[in-house]
């Protein structure tokens, strides 16, 4: 199955925000990624909950959330009641993991965990039997627009190779860096679902480089389904 696209709304125009989204749900975008910055665990601020509930209004997408804050616990029951329908968070900020990734469960969402570049695979050990995805950083999360970080590609491929035989239901997602000219290395990794941000939405053609991503994805999936 080809790996799926899922454009993030960071590098978009908030003045045109449901008009940028609705040109990548065109282009055959399947998720919208939502991310979420608090300027205590990253450098930057962005958007809140709010936002995450009028995209809700404006598309039937797949809202990923992915919170890259300090504290997730205090924040996760608004994403929910706002519309998410996957919602992340980060093996560095979460202090109670355990509960935190069962709480987004429990109110009827995808649970995922982040690690960041530098952080181990080991650090899931004690968590994989208990989330929906894991998402791997390819560059060190807080701005848009970074080159992604190669040695990312090689700690994806051993967790995909992990995930087959320990829970080969959990699906992998991998943000940072992608563009056109990489996202077929990238997804060649056995990754699942590939953010991409000011590829797409910098781009001049918001649809056409959505279209152009999700047919070179399509492609290398039939690529290996002849092999």
């Amino acid at each position: 199955m080809a790996a799926v696209l899922a454009p993030s709304i960071l590098s978009a125009d908030f003045a045109r925000l449901g008009a940028d989204v609705k040109e990548t749900e065109a282009g055959g975008a399947a998720l919208i990624h939502v991310d979420v910055m608090d300027g205590h665990f990253v450098p930057n601020i962005t958007i809140g909950s709010g936002v995450t509930k009028a995209l809700r209004k404006v598309t039937d997408l797949p809202l990923d959330c992915h919170l890259m804050i300090s504290e997730p616990d205090r924040h996760v029951d608004d994403f929910i009641a706002a519309g998410a329908d996957m919602i992340s968070v980060h093996v560095e900020a979460a202090t109670h993991l355990h509960r935190t990734v069962h709480r987004i469960r429990d109110g009827g969402v995808k649970a995922g965990v982040v690690l960041n570049p530098s952080t181990p695979l080991s650090a899931l050990d004690e968590i994989l039997g208990d989330v929906d995805f894991v998402l791997l950083m390819s560059v060190n999360p807080g701005f848009g627009g970074q080159k992604l970080i190669p040695s990312v590609l090689q700690k994806a491929r051993a967790l995909r190779q992990r995930l087959d035989l320990e829970a080969p239901d959990v699906r992998l997602e991998i943000d940072g860096g992608v563009t056109v000219d990489n996202v077929t290395e990238v997804a060649a990794c056995g990754i699942d679902m590939i953010v991409t941000g000011s590829a797409v939405f910098g781009s001049g053609d918001i649809r056409g480089t959505t279209e152009r991503m999700v047919r070179q994805l399509a492609e290398l999936a039939e690529r290996e389904r002849t092999c």
